[in-house]
């Protein structure tokens, strides 16, 4: 396995409060600026495979849109049920002004 680094978007594209999806290498992943910080994590809720970009960004957490199950972007862990199984977070940097993750593949 190795950990590439991949340029996203310009920071600006994130503005406060807000999600961006993003695809690489035939997977999205969802990323999210939260009180100046940009974070990401796994586009699929682990409960039902939906789409979280279609959810709501609540606090540091995104909510499913189809059974309300909420992921934190800090820890990727579940705060609420029916979902039990965690997100992956990838390391974010902006260098540049643009936003960079870290994807191990």
């Amino acid at each position: 396995m190795t950990t590439q680094k991949v340029s996203v978007t310009e920071h600006k594209n994130i503005k406060p409060n807000t999600m961006f999806r993003f695809a690489y290498a035939g997977q999205n992943y969802l990323l999210a600026n939260i009180n100046g910080q940009i974070h990401a994590i796994d586009d699929l809720c682990t409960h039902e495979d939906a789409s979280l970009y279609n959810g709501a960004l609540k606090g540091d957490c995104v909510e499913c849109p189809l059974h309300s199950s909420h992921f934190s972007f800090i820890t990727g862990q579940p705060q609420q049920a029916p979902a039990t199984e965690a997100l992956t977070v990838y390391p974010c940097t902006i260098e540049g002004g643009i936003v960079f993750i870290e994807i191990t593949m």
